[in-house]
C-alpha cells in the first residue's frame, strides 16, 4: 500500500519533506519505519513470515512487526497502530521500551532502493500466538522461536536466508536487549 511519507536526511534527521512511500522507494531517499519485536517471559521471540505479494523481501521471516511511519505522525503512535493492524494486538505507550534507532538500506531491485531508519521497541507478548490475528496483506504466519534457536539459525549460512538480511549486529543488539529483560 502506498502511503505519504517524511523524507530523511542521511543522518535520521526530518527534512520537511514528504513524498508517496514509493517514490522514496525509486529514489532511495531515507525514511523513518519502526521494528517492534515482541517476546515472550520464557525467551521465545515472536516473527512473522512477510506475506508472498510484498515488494519488499516476500515470504522472508522478519521482525514482529514492521511498518513505515505515516508523514507527520508521532513514532510511539505509528509503533501501536502497526501492531494493531498486522496481527491484532493492543498495545499501550507504556509497553513498548526503545532500544534504539538503526540505519537501513538494501537494493531489492533497480527500481527499489530501500532506505531506513528504523525505531525499534520491544514489548513483552503476554496472549497465546492463537490469538494474533495477521493482517493478509501482510502476513503470512506467525511463529515463536526461542533466543538460542533464533541465534544458531542467523549464524547458519543456509538457514539465515530465510530472514530478512539485517546487519548480524542489529540482530544482536536487539536479542541482547531482551535477554536482559527476562
Amino acid at each position: 500500500m502506498d502511503e505519504l511519507i517524511d523524507i530523511l536526511d542521511a543522518n535520521g534527521n526530518y527534512t520537511g519533506k514528504s513524498i508517496m512511500k514509493s517514490e522514496a522507494h525509486k529514489k532511495g531517499l531515507y525514511h523513518p519505519s519502526i521494528h517492534v519485536w515482541l517476546f515472550t517471559k520464557n525467551g521465545e521471540v515472536l516473527i512473522q513470515q512477510r506475506a508472498k505479494k510484498k515488494d519488499t523481501h516476500p515470504a522472508l521471516w522478519d521482525v514482529s512487526v514492521a511498518g513505515h511511519i505515516g508523514a507527520g505522525e508521532d513514532v510511539v503512535v505509528s509503533a501501536i497502530r502497526e501492531v494493531r493492524e498486522e496481527i491484532g494486538l493492543d498495545i499501550s505507550e507504556k509497553e513498548l521500551q526503545k532500544i534504539g534507532v538503526f540505519k537501513y538500506s538494501y537494493q531489492h531491485h533497480k527500481d527499489l532502493l530501500d532506505c531506513e531508519f528504523h525505531h525499534t521497541f520491544l514489548s513483552e507478548l503476554k496472549l497465546p500466538i492463537a490469538m494474533l490475528k495477521m493482517q493478509d496483506t501482510e502476513v503470512d504466519d506467525l511463529t515463536l522461536i526461542s533466543i538460542p534457536e533464533f541465534r544458531k539459525e542467523l549464524e547458519s549460512n543456509v538457514i539465515s536466508k530465510k530472514y530478512v538480511p539485517y546487519e548480524m549486529e542489529y540482530y544482536e543488539t536487539v536479542l541482547n536487549a531482551i535477554k536482559k529483560r527476562l
